[in-house]
């Protein structure tokens, strides 16, 4: 089933809704992939809240979708990991400390904001917005 990508100003949230095939996630990497150029997004969420269950390719493939999108110019939080999959993660040692991660979409926003408002200032980009 096709991960639903939403666009909200300069960034794209992509709400994983159930667990993903390999065929989907690969699908989600190329569509990520796709908008981040089609919009020029500066950050991407991608929100897992509804995965109770995730395998060491899903995990690897987060990790991968992070660091493509940094190349491409844009950051890449990973938000709602639920205790028990983060906890597996961790006995699987799968983790995402190369990467950011938030509680929730709210928290991942406010990193995002904070991220990419230091981003333009550092390059001059801000408009006083």
């Amino acid at each position: 089933m096709p991960v639903p990508i939403l666009k909200q100003g300069t960034y794209l949230i992509a709400s994983v809704q159930s667990a993903l095939t390999d065929a989907d996630t690969e699908r989600l990497q190329d569509d990520l992939m796709k908008q981040v150029s089609k919009y020029r997004a500066h950050g991407i969420i991608v929100d897992v809240t509804a995965i109770d269950i995730m395998d060491s390719f899903a995990a690897r493939s987060l990790r991968t979708i992070a660091h493509m999108t940094q190349l491409r110019g844009a950051e890449t939080v990973i938000v709602g990991l639920q205790p028990e999959v983060a906890f597996a993660m961790v006995q699987l040692g799968l983790t995402f400390e190369d990467m950011h991660t938030a509680l929730d979409l709210e928290e991942g926003l406010a990193w995002l904001n904070r991220k990419t408002s230091t981003r333009r200032q550092r390059d001059g980009r801000d408009s006083g917005r």
